[in-house]
């Protein structure tokens, strides 16, 4: 008997705790959009068409917890972070730019290069930790005009989507396919590879909040994502081989964002 009405006083203390922390989170609601640069084995490095030109776009839904807006206290954690949630997707067309095709028209490796091009797509679920260290959220929640800057880092998972194609035919013939992209890569036939897969990637960026009214804000976002794989754009000559490839692919996307408070 003593048991059980201890037990029941657990639960009923837990429960309790649960919703008075509840009770003091509040939830943020919006839409995130914006051009994307794809960082990817199409192209050469550090070239400014490559850099300009391998873009796409993304669009994303965002869910944010704030700690301050229904908490009277004014806890550091409370007043300078938050924690956001989004789904999103995006998708990049891809082509090579740079020295090697901007060569002889007539050789076949630039004939070759130009003539292959790439399509990838991502849907991404993930979170990641917001810190506003200028101002408290308080004190922006009631500034009308007023500018929240803030840094982030996150972890995302991401389904892929990549095709690789190529005008002179199907790839994978030396007479359609450039040198690098025959020799066998991590466990593929080939250094390139139409597929589907999962991937993790690491996320970090900076930006800024405006608020536009008392439960609306406008973000402006520039992030950039690391994933842990080579694949993601299709493309993946043996680094082996070709030590120029040194790094996985990766992305930055530039977001503009609607935010609408949701009061309880």
């Amino acid at each position: 008997m003593l048991k059980n009405t201890v037990i029941s006083l657990l639960i009923s203390f837990i429960f309790s705790y649960n919703s008075k922390a509840q009770s003091r989170l509040a939830h943020e609601v919006g839409v995130i959009f914006g051009p994307s640069a794809f960082k990817s084995d199409y192209g050469q490095r550090n070239d400014n068409s490559t850099n300009t030109k391998n873009t796409g776009f993304g669009i994303g839904v965002v869910h944010f917890l704030n700690f301050s807006y229904n908490s009277r206290r004014e806890a550091y954690f409370n007043e300078h972070f938050k924690v956001r949630t989004e789904i999103s997707y995006n998708q990049t067309s891809l082509d090579h730019f740079g020295e090697t095709v901007n060569g002889n028209p007539n050789k076949i490796g630039v004939i070759q290069l130009k003539a292959m091009s790439g399509k990838t797509s991502l849907v991404n679920l993930g979170t990641q930790l917001e810190y506003s260290p200028f101002m408290k959220m308080h004190d922006y929640e009631n500034t009308m005009g007023s500018f929240s800057p803030y840094i982030s880092g996150g972890i995302q998972f991401s389904y892929y989507n990549t095709k690789v194609s190529s005008k002179l035919g199907p790839l994978g013939d030396p007479a359609t396919t450039f040198y690098k992209y025959l020799v066998p890569s991590d466990g593929h036939p080939y250094g390139f590879s139409s597929e589907s897969g999962t991937v993790l990637s690491l996320t970090a960026g900076i930006g800024t909040r405006f608020k536009l009214a008392p439960m609306h804000d406008l973000l402006f976002e520039m992030r950039a994502q690391f994933y842990n794989s080579d694949w993601i754009d299709g493309l993946n000559p043996n680094s082996k081989v070709f030590t120029e490839n040194k790094s996985n692919d990766s992305q930055v996307w530039f977001t503009l964002g609607y935010v609408y408070y949701l009061d309880y």
